[in-house]
Order: C-alpha cells, then structure tokens, then sequence
C-alpha cells in the first residue's frame, strides 16, 4: 500500500482523474468536483509524472484518453464504483436494519397484511416496517427503502417494477348488491348511494371520471358518504354504506373472501399502473431486495 501510494502521490488524484476521462473534459470534471480547472490539469499532470506515462492526448476543447489511460480507467471506474456501492450499503446499514415499505393505508391493509404470514415463513430473519402515508415521499430523504406509487412508472430517480394495472369497477357488500334496485345498465347506478373518495394529497380518480369513461355526462355525482381514506371508503363498503371504487389489486381478495361484491365487467382500465418503486441513487440491503422481489412474486401469482 505504501507502495501504491508513492506511484500516485495521492488518492485524490485517481478521482480527478476519473472524472475527467469519464466527462472527456478537464473543465467538466472541475465543475463536477468543485474544483478549479487549472487544478485539475495539475492533479492530472501530477498522476502522469508519478506514473511516467501520457494518460490524455490534450486538444481545445476536450481530452482523449491515451492506450494506457484506457487501461488505468477501466480498472479505477470499476474499484471506484465498487467503493461507492459498499460506502452506500454501510450507510444505510449503520442507519437501521428495518426495511420499510410506504404505501396507503388501503394497500397496507388488505394487500400486504393477507400476505405477511408468507413473507415471514419465507423470510423470518426480515424486520418490516409498514408505513402508511398519504402523500408520496422522497424515499432517499426519508430512507425508505421500498414504496407502492399509482402513475405511469416514472418518478425521477426511481427504479419502478409494474405490479398491476389500474383496474377500477363498482364494489359493495353482497346484501347491498342484492338489494340493488336495477343495476343491468351502469346508468341505473347513479340511483344508488356512493361512498366517495376525497384524498386531500394524492389525486384519485373520481365516481364523475368513472361515469365519463363509460360516456355518462353532465350528470350531478355528489350525493352520498365522503371520507378521506380508501380504507375508510372499502371498511365503509363492507358495513353496507354503499357502492364504492375497487381498485382490482387492492378488493381482490376482499371479493374472493366473500366480504364484497364487484361489477367486474363494469371495469374501466385507466392506462396507468401500481408500481413497487426504490431508489436509483441508494444500493437496497439485501433484505430488502429479498421483500422486493417477494412482493413481484406475489402480484405475479395474483395476475394468474
């Protein structure tokens, strides 16, 4: 190591240089160092010396990397971005071992609580923390390690796994269905009592944009029971207030329990998605990438 360190007279020279031979500029790099330009081509002149060897070929406006730059870049690109994968995971590993997953209460409630005895026969050594929100954080300023997001899977970033489509129908308990007075036209539903969701962050489809897809306009939507949280609108359903939205990933097993009733083939796809989401910029534990992949795995199994 002492060795080493006599060939490069400083580990802060390797850094100067891989910047500018990935930026192709000295003045790039500078910028993206903080540094002043003429300082770079100083730290850069000095490597050459300590290694007696041309690593750029200098032209007015950008630098080409020699035979043997290529070959010093290749090797100090790679140990460096090793090092920053490591410097990440013991960071967050230093934070906390708990991996947690933001989503809304409606997902944490009747998605992932069904599912957790499974995770935790499969993944027993896992610490996961559910954390209900109804916004949608940055997930590296509040070191959360997974999330659940509605859209059209870009967030900046962001890696984004799809893990079902957007599938919105009618849901109500089965003695409210029954008792439905007529409901062979999607018209006939406005005759009957509407739990509305009112999100005060989040913007969620409404019961006047599920009506304008099936072409039902210029009708007054707003009688009915309102609350603030999805949960609140499916526990609302099942005790029999009315009709509700179901979102197909979250009342599916709620329909298959026997605790509501869906208008399936009433259903309208709105061309978005529900995406499992991490960051691009943080390395997952292991842990979590195991809570990743399981939570794939699970809406796979639920799309056949």
């Amino acid at each position: 190591m002492r060795e080493f360190w006599k060939q490069v007279h400083s580990p802060r020279n390797l850094i100067v240089f891989d910047a500018a031979a990935r930026l192709g500029s000295f003045t790039r790099a500078a910028e993206e160092l903080n540094m002043q330009q003429p300082s770079v081509s100083a730290a850069i002149k000095q490597l050459e010396e300590a290694l007696n060897v041309k690593l750029f070929i200098r032209g007015h406006r950008k630098v080409d990397l020699t035979v043997a730059g290529t070959r010093l870049f290749s090797d100090i690109s790679k140990a460096l971005n090793d090092i920053d994968t490591s410097v990440q995971a013991v960071r967050q590993m230093g934070r906390d071992e708990h991996i947690t997953l933001n989503s809304s209460s409606a997902f944490s409630y009747y998605w992932m609580m069904p599912r957790l005895a499974d995770l935790h026969e499969k993944h027993p050594d896992i610490d996961l923390r559910l954390q209900i929100s109804d916004r949608e954080p940055d997930l590296e300023k509040e070191n959360i390690s997974l999330g659940i997001r509605i859209g059209d899977g870009n967030w900046p970033n962001t890696h984004a796994a799809r893990l079902a489509d957007e599938l919105i129908f009618p849901v109500a308990s089965p003695h409210v269905m029954m008792a439905a007075r007529n409901l062979r036209s999607i018209p006939n539903l406005m005759q009957e009592r509407l739990i509305h969701l009112e999100e005060p962050i989040r913007e969620r489809p409404t019961w006047s944009h599920w009506f304008d897809h099936h072409r039902i306009r210029g009708r007054n939507i707003t009688a009915g029971l309102r609350l603030n949280d999805y949960a609140l609108v499916l526990q609302a359903a099942m005790s029999g207030e009315g009709f509700a939205f179901g979102w197909e990933h979250v009342v599916r097993h709620l329909i298959d329990s026997g605790l509501l009733v869906g208008r399936e083939d009433w259903a309208w796809r709105t061309g978005r998605g529900v995406y499992l989401i991490w960051s691009k910029n943080t390395p997952l534990l292991p842990h979590a990438e195991q809570v990743r992949d399981w939570i794939i795995s699970q809406a796979d199994s639920q799309k056949k």
